[in-house]
């Protein structure tokens, strides 16, 4: 076959290079005129970037609406290993990719928020994609952590704000430095904010966005650290051979060295070939491991960002907290370190809080986008101290909306003490008094523990409250008559004085039997018996049959003493005293048991027929004796001997009186009065259950010295841990040593207390009560504490606060403006006018002739025909 023709072949050739040609004349053109035009290439490349961010941040809002938020809440007890603490770091950094495939990646993030507004010291909060909040709600920490769904927080607007973005500086490649748990890594920011005032609408609130590493952009990470140590290592080489040229350069032009080469006698060694060989050093291998540090693996490397925002509605507060914060991040500065971003001219710093950063901070801070800085890569092991809540090992603060701030004349607040914060500030602090169901103050003598019961039930009767105060010392009275002596108080304080001070003392009175406000027959019975029993120690099993002599005797009484106050004759009821008339006067007994014959039950007629008789006359003894010491003394005498007494407690309770009782001291005949006083409270408080709860007037019955009252009544007392609550009557109690205590009132009182208050004292005296702490406190640090100086815990919102140290209130200073020393004599005459206390001598006038008006009361009342038969032969003996 012929070939082509020759002209043909040509034309190809030159068409193709024409081609070419053409086509490289095109793209220079082309490029000339993008460079004369470049600014439309700019503008068409601007274009699309800003067409492609918006969309992108469209999608990225888009995505960011559907978030979820968990709030984190530790008990006291949370204490987390390092490896859960590295699996919750795990759980976020999975939980951080659960966005549908079209998110972009900003908003793929998920945000540790630590949050300080008053509410609590440190509220920590978990806020991400909503396909993570299954994985994130079961943590690797237990019961410890209680994981709640949190609602949004909505902030008023701020007078002042400031905000921040923290950027790693230092070494790219190095760690932050190792943080132990033990104190708790988060104690420095937890200080910052300590004093954080809400009332002055400062917050402060950190943000911390983890984002999983995307794997290009590790990749190039690597490259470009790669790289730069490379070119590092060769400056580092060329660096070395000039300094090696130049030594060897210096030694040839010395001295030294040009008379070596005169006396040489070697050939040629002076001559430009015996000059010295300088070989310059060759750059060492990078190794990888090291040149790329913590970026050498990919396992749990996360990019992290850090915001921080700080507010209040008064100047300079702001800059000060976040200036707080910034030194508490210092915490975790190694060869790696935080530092804010932004640039520093003089005293200005270009930041987060100027243009043209301004406007991404907010988008970010307000849609929870996460675009980190370059530097900003680290490993999950540097985060342990930000990856969980406070634990055990941090000291927080008491915040106002933790322990309410004490307010005078307000009657839901129960004073405490006063508390110091971190910042130097002190304030007077308080607990719920719905709250406050029993309190209990231990320590040593001289250690505060009275005075501060007595701040507290001053401020509670200011407040209108009602209360009893039992101090077998009095030395209470008159250091709180000089704050109570005001005129709306004076017609609610009433003194109950047994001590007998002065020539011819004022006494009040009381009829344990009195029937006059329609007490139930068998509670006053039931009280009285109960009462013997306590101080005597009798039991069914030691003193059987002198329980029953008293309780029949005390049957036969009330009865007549209720025939009495219906017939409108209470001044004819008999008192405790005709227990022995009636055991030992057959005349005075066929009398009583004939007028009440219709009002006894058939049991105990038939036990004063049959068994009475029956008993020989020392088998009364046992009963007569306690309350012939009770005669013997005339105070006593005079106090339970009249017939128809002031004292009566439950009507205190529900017209919120304040009485001050004063035993008179620790015998066996006051245990005896103690525990008939102690009984009947039990007995009137537990009949409020004839009240409706919500009308039951709330009442404070305080006891110091419950080492001398329960040895006289220490079931009544255990009893009254145990019961009164229901009846909001709650009591207070003061010790000086807590294991001096009868067993079953300790147990009671530990057990229920609300509040737990100890002064300094000896080890062994404090340590069972700091062993209901956890021993932190240690005992050996309670003994050393000053004098006045409390530590408490206390129930507040039905969580325990503390135990924190706390200054006992002292009256001259908490209510120095409330002293009326002035008053305080109109003040104690009113106080006993309204126990409508008498001169002793009429008092003990009178008692001494309740037996005949008794006597001749039931004389009128018995019908010859309905005397009771009672043996002859028995009558005689007692007389």
């Amino acid at each position: 076959m012929d070939s082509a023709p020759p002209h043909l072949t040509e034309l190809a050739g030159d068409t193709a290079a024409g081609q070419i040609l053409a086509l490289v004349t095109g793209l220079v053109d082309a490029a000339d005129w993008l460079f004369g035009h470049w600014y439309l290439l700019a503008l068409a490349i601007a274009v699309c970037w800003r067409v492609s961010e918006l969309v992108v941040r469209r999608l990225a809002a888009k995505a960011s609406a559907e978030r979820m938020a968990l709030e984190l809440v530790p008990s006291r007890h949370f204490d987390p290993s390092l490896e859960e603490i590295f699996r919750r770091g795990v759980q976020l950094a999975r939980a951080s990719t659960a966005m549908p495939w079209w998110a972009p990646r900003r908003a793929k993030a998920v945000q540790i928020r630590l949050r300080a507004d008053g509410s609590t010291p440190l509220r920590y909060r978990i806020e991400g994609p909503a396909g993570g909040q299954r994985l994130l709600s079961i943590t690797p920490f237990g019961p410890d952590v209680t994981v709640t769904q949190a609602r949004p927080i909505v902030d008023e607007p701020k007078a002042h704000t400031v905000r921040a973005e923290f950027i790693l500086r230092g070494k790219p490649t190095a760690s932050l430095r190792e943080v132990p748990l033990s104190p708790d890594p988060l104690q420095p920011l937890i200080d910052a904010v300590a004093n954080l005032r809400a009332e002055l609408g400062d917050l402060a609130e950190i943000r911390l966005d983890i984002q999983r590493a995307p794997k290009w952009a590790l990749r190039a990470r690597r490259l470009q650290l790669m790289g730069a140590a490379r070119r590092s290592e060769r400056r580092e080489a060329q660096r070395a051979a000039r300094w090696l040229r130049q030594d060897a350069s210096g030694i040839e032009d010395s001295l030294s060295w040009q008379l070596q080469q005169l006396l040489s006698d070697r050939p040629g060694f002076g001559s430009g070939a015996g000059r010295r060989l300088v070989m310059p050093p060759v750059p060492r291998r990078v190794e990888p491991a090291v040149a790329l540090g913590k970026l050498a693996e990919d396992d749990h490397l996360v990019r992290l960002q850090l915001l921080v925002m700080c507010a209040s509605n008064t100047e300079g507060r702001a800059q000060a907290r976040l200036a707080q914060l910034q030194a508490a991040f210092d915490v975790f500065g190694g060869r790696s370190r935080w530092a804010m971003r932004g640039w520093r001219l003089g005293p200005w710093r270009i930041g987060a809080d100027h243009w043209p950063t301004q406007r991404g901070f907010e988008r970010r801070w307000n849609l929870g986008h996460c675009q980190p800085p370059r530097p900003n890569w680290v490993r999950l092991e540097e985060l342990t101290g930000l990856l969980k809540p406070p634990t055990l090992h941090c000291r927080l603060p008491v915040l106002a909306s933790d322990l309410p701030t004490f307010e005078f004349g307000n009657p839901d607040l129960l004073l405490q003490g006063v508390y110091r914060g971190p910042d130097g500030r002190e304030r007077l602090v308080a607990t719920y008094a719905e709250e406050t169901l029993f309190e209990v103050g231990t320590g040593k003598a001289g250690g505060g523990k009275t005075e501060r019961a007595l701040a507290q039930a001053i401020g509670w009767a200011h407040a209108g409250g009602g209360l009893v105060f039992v101090d077998p010392h009095r030395d209470s009275w008159p250091r709180a008559l000089p704050f109570l002596a005001h005129d709306h108080l004076a017609p609610r304080i009433a003194l109950i004085d047994l001590n007998g001070l002065g020539p011819n003392p004022r006494v009040s009175s009381w009829n344990p039997l009195g029937m006059e406000h329609g007490q139930p027959v068998h509670e006053v019975v039931e009280a009285i018996a109960d009462a013997y029993a306590s101080a005597l120690a009798w039991d069914d099993a030691t003193a059987p049959r002198a329980l029953t002599i008293l309780t029949a005797a005390l049957t036969v009484l009330v009865a007549v003493n209720e025939t009495a106050c219906q017939a409108g004759r209470p001044e004819d009821q008999a008192t405790i005293f005709h227990v022995r008339a009636l055991l030992t006067d057959a005349v005075f007994r066929k009398a009583a048991l004939g007028a009440v014959a219709g009002r006894l039950d058939e049991e105990t007629r038939a036990w004063w027929q049959s068994v009475f008789p029956t008993l020989s006359p020392d088998a009364f003894a046992v009963v007569l004796n306690p309350i012939a010491r009770l005669a013997a003394n005339p105070v006593t005498r005079a106090f339970l001997g009249q017939p128809a007494g002031v004292y009566n407690i439950r009507a205190a309770m529900d017209s919120r009186m304040i009485v001050w009782v004063c035993p008179g001291g620790n015998g066996p005949t006051d245990r005896l009065l103690t525990a008939l006083l102690a009984r009947d409270l039990l007995r009137a408080a537990r009949s409020r259950r004839d009240t409706p709860e919500d009308k039951r007037v709330p009442f404070r019955p305080y006891f110091d010295e419950l080492i001398t009252l329960t040895g006289a009544a220490p079931e009544t007392i255990a009893s009254m841990f145990e019961d009164l609550r229901k009846y909001k009557c709650h009591i207070h109690g003061m010790t000086q040593l807590l294991p001096r205590l009868p067993t079953p009132v300790r147990l009671s009182l530990v057990q229920n207390a609300s509040t737990l208050a100890t002064t300094a004292g000896s080890q062994s005296a404090i340590a069972s009560i700091t062993a209901e702490w956890g021993d932190d406190p240690s005992p050996e640090r309670v003994a050393t504490m000053e004098r006045f100086e409390h530590y408490v815990s206390m129930n507040v919102h039905g969580h325990r606060i503390g135990p924190i140290q706390l200054r006992g209130p002292h009256l001259d200073n908490v209510f120095a403006a409330q002293a009326r020393p002035r008053q305080v004599e109109a003040l104690e005459r009113a106080a006993q006018a309204n126990a409508q206390a008498l001169p002793l001598d009429q008092l003990t006038d009178r008692a001494a002739k309740q037996l005949a008006r008794v006597a001749a009361f039931v004389a009128e009342l018995t019908p010859p025909a309905a005397a009771v038969p009672v043996s002859i032969e028995k009558d005689q003996e007692f007389e």
